[in-house]
């Protein structure tokens, strides 16, 4: 008897080793679903991974559905009818290992009630803080179904610590902080006000310190976070003593920043921009190179070069209109560069950051950690996508392409913190523990601004737990038609960008979609891959997302460059947003009315282009006024 059990016991023990483990499946919701749309599950395996999605067979409330691969494993669930409430669903592996999980249905229209909550509420009543909380807090009350205590502890535990896990979001506060402890040294050593004097022979009017700040954004443009933070920082002390309104050199910064760095091609944006391209025309077939379509794409990208011309028009004249005079005139006849109720994102200012009474003002002590900052920003580019492509120019290009900004950005915060502190004490000017006070004074000025940053990418995980934008898209897609796709794409690609706060977000979730919808009714209309038309119908469909995911991400209060601006610049958030919004949207306006639609039906872009440069001059001259009349 003893022997038997012992064989039985060893045949079980020679099984299970040439067996293997056992898979074990989790499976969990991505997110609320849509009532009459599709369910989003994400499935995982311990410890080989999940099995094939041909293994698995998923059932909701006990109706078998064929599932759809929507990403890493991540399935698409349709159903037809589905209606609001929880769904139970259940997925079971071809092994047998079987889990079930829980999902929520909600109306679709509230996927969009958390960031227009947040986003109204900033707008009327002026405070950030509580306005973007009050939108988290509203989406995990989605989310939960209404119940308000598990709400709060989700708007903290899930998402509030989410934004601060995530890998790139941790690399934005360091090297946010670190510049502005930068700043802070540059400050107390002098070098702040070295480089004023320095600048005041060329930055001697408003008009001249606004050129100013528009042509340094247009050669900082390798990067728009890279762009917001130095132009912002450099350009505020002068712009300060010209009596130009903080509100407008944040509008110069942020008009400069993503615009430009979308455009060049020879910057962090390429590789992200002409991958999704590439990826795209696999899917549908189509035999054209995507680098060289991103190229032709630029003249058809209205809103950001624009944008652009905009920013030099209101500099060059110093002419304003709506919000923006009203700021202009205070900062020139009362010399109150911010409100007397504003709440800077950021205050270097402060009485412990100015310099010691008699110490040297060097201008050498800004600008060797600035251009510390940009050259090993650039140099940290080129690096990080090295061997990434051929040589010379294109491998240049390559290199940008698929260069890791973040990696990049640390290294040059460092380096230009340790330049500055180097500068401070070698020269005598500081201690070094007057130094490292210096230091820490500009890292606390960076706190308020480093809090709105992180409820910004809070609120937009919650838009992606709620699929904000595939309601947008869903809602929109119906009435698109060939020669009115480029303008239709244009708003619904700036509605999501504005909603979510993101560009490349947008960018991600509609150059997919978009292609193949244009693809389709150019198809639907008789047109072939050779055919011109289909070409400007393509161009116009790729060129209206990458602009209108640029408009999203200038004007929305919780997108990250937007925040950045206003922090760089010392500006209060929402006088930032409520003052640049009027521009954006004349520019959007003029870029759809004679760009979008006019190209779709065969006009040249180039003739676009002109007439709508000279309707932004003329507009520029006939509605705006001086400031100082």
């Amino acid at each position: 008897m003893r022997a038997c059990a012992t064989g039985v016991t060893l045949a079980v023990l020679v099984a299970v080793v040439f067996a293997g483990p056992a898979v074990a499946l989790e499976v969990s919701s991505a997110g609320a679903a849509h009532a009459g749309g599709p369910l989003w599950v994400r499935v995982q395996g311990s410890p080989e991974g999940a099995p094939p999605p041909g293994e698995l067979v998923f059932t909701v409330d006990g109706t078998m559905v064929q599932p759809r691969v929507a990403g890493q494993s991540e399935f698409e669930l349709r159903l037809p009818g589905l209606r609001a409430g929880w769904r139970q669903v259940d997925v079971r592996a071809a092994d047998g290992a079987s889990a079930s999980t829980r999902v929520l249905v909600i109306p679709g229209w509230l996927s969009v009630l958390p960031p227009l909550v947040a986003i109204a509420l900033a707008l009327i009543f002026r405070d950030v803080l509580v306005s973007l909380f009050v939108g988290v807090l509203a989406g995990a009350l989605i989310l939960n179904a209404g119940h308000l205590p598990l709400a709060f502890a989700r708007s903290i535990d899930q998402f509030l610590l989410g934004a601060l896990a995530d890998k790139d979001h941790a690399a934005i506060i360091i090297f946010s902080t670190l510049l502005g402890g930068m700043v802070g040294v540059i400050n107390r050593s002098g070098g702040t006000q070295g480089i004023v004097a320095a600048l005041s022979r060329y930055a001697t009017t408003a008009r001249s310190g606004q050129l100013s700040a528009w042509l340094m954004g247009m050669l900082v443009f390798f990067d728009d976070y890279a762009n917001t933070l130095i132009v912002g920082s450099t350009m505020r002390p002068v712009t300060d003593r010209l009596r130009v309104s903080r509100e407008k050199l944040a509008y110069i910064v942020d008009s400069t920043a993503a615009p430009v760095a979308s455009l060049v091609p020879l910057t962090t944006w390429i590789g992200f921009e002409v991958g999704l391209i590439a990826s795209a025309f696999a899917d549908i077939g189509a035999p054209f190179n995507a680098y060289s379509t991103f190229i032709a794409t630029i003249p058809y990208r209205f809103y950001p070069i624009f944008a652009l011309l905009l920013g030099f028009a209101v500099a060059a004249s110093g002419r304003d209109f709506g919000p923006m005079l009203a700021a202009e005139r205070r900062a020139r006849r009362t010399g109150e560069v911010l409100a007397r109720d504003a709440v800077p994102l950021a205050d270097f200012s402060s009485q412990p950051l100015m310099p010691p009474t008699g110490k040297p003002l060097r201008a050498v002590n800004a600008v060797v950690p600035i251009l510390t900052v940009i050259a090993v920003t650039v140099g940290g580019l080129y690096l990080t996508g090295r061997g990434s492509g051929g040589s010379g120019w294109a491998g240049v290009r390559d290199a940008f392409a698929a260069a890791d900004p973040f990696k990049a950005l640390l290294w040059a915060s460092l380096a230009g913190t340790v330049a500055a502190a180097a500068l401070a004490t070698l020269q005598r000017i500081l201690t070094v523990r007057e130094t490292m006070g210096a230091l820490v004074e500009g890292l606390k000025s960076m706190l308020l601004a480093m809090v709105v940053l992180t409820l910004a990418w809070a609120i937009g995980a919650v838009c992606t737990k709620l699929h904000t934008a595939s309601y947008v898209v869903g809602v929109t897609r119906a009435v698109l038609s060939p020669h009115w796709l480029p303008v239709l794409v244009f708003l619904v690609s700036a509605g999501v960008s504005f909603a979510t706060g993101t560009s490349w977000g947008t960018m991600a979730i509609l150059m997919p979609l978009v292609i193949p919808i244009a693809h389709g009714l150019s198809a639907q209309a008789g047109l072939s891959f050779a055919d011109p038309t289909y070409r400007v119908l393509m161009l116009g469909a790729i060129s209206s997302v990458l602009a209108g995911s640029v408009w999203g991400d200038h004007c929305s209060p919780i997108s990250d460059t937007t925040v950045m601006s206003s922090m760089a610049s010392g500006c209060d958030h929402i006088a930032h947003v409520r003052t640049q919004l009027p521009y954006a949207v004349a520019v959007a306006a003029v870029g759809m009315l004679v760009g979008d639609i006019p190209t779709a039906f065969g006009l040249s872009p180039w003739v676009s282009l002109a007439v709508g440069a000279a309707i932004i001059v003329a507009g520029v001259r006939l509605v705006g006024r001086r400031a100082e009349a």
